[in-house]
């Protein structure tokens, strides 16, 4: 490398689905853009649903972007969340998934409303009141950022990144 130029150098950190299969979090951060490869939500035991309620480890009002790969809660369900602590970038993917997001957030959202409200009227938690982690107004702050990219194009995500949108193969 000639004396002067610096190395562009990517940083690939795993946020979620880290000893466990769910929770998928990626945060990619290069010179110029930080975003994330999907945002998802920790389901089954207590102990991994509790990671949800965790600060995330970045400033969500620095992420440029959510790549959504595609609409399983263990990999969008924690969009909302971000977008309520800040987040303000797009969430890239397919116009199918963004429609499927839709529907699994905002059934999300409705569960952990009545889970909340179940926790309520029984008086067991920690929490008083317990609440729950987004709710249904998170959900529809959140899809005004969807952006859906069609299949076989390519974004660019931030100054330095950009992401295509491969058809799937099909065998």
């Amino acid at each position: 490398m000639p004396r002067g130029r610096m190395k562009r150098s990517f940083v690939l950190t795993f946020l979620g689905a880290t000893g466990t299969v769910t929770g998928s979090r990626f945060h990619l951060e290069s010179p110029a853009t930080q975003l994330l490869v999907d945002a998802g939500l920790y389901q089954g035991r207590k102990d991994l649903r509790a990671r949800n309620w965790d600060p995330f480890p970045r400033d969500p009002a620095a992420l440029e972007a959510i790549v959504l790969t595609h609409a399983h809660l263990d990999h969008c369900g924690y969009i909302p969340r971000l977008v309520k602590e800040g987040f303000r970038g797009r969430i890239l993917c397919t116009p199918e998934t963004a429609e499927l997001a839709a529907i699994v957030l905002r059934d999300s959202a409705h569960l952990l409303e009545e889970e909340a409200s179940y926790t309520n009227d029984h008086g067991y938690g920690l929490h008083r009141p317990a609440l729950p982690l987004y709710d249904v107004g998170d959900v529809e702050n959140a899809l005004v950022h969807m952006a859906p990219v069609p299949l076989g194009s390519t974004v660019r995500v931030g100054q330095d990144v950009t992401a295509s949108v491969e058809s799937p193969i099909v065998v």
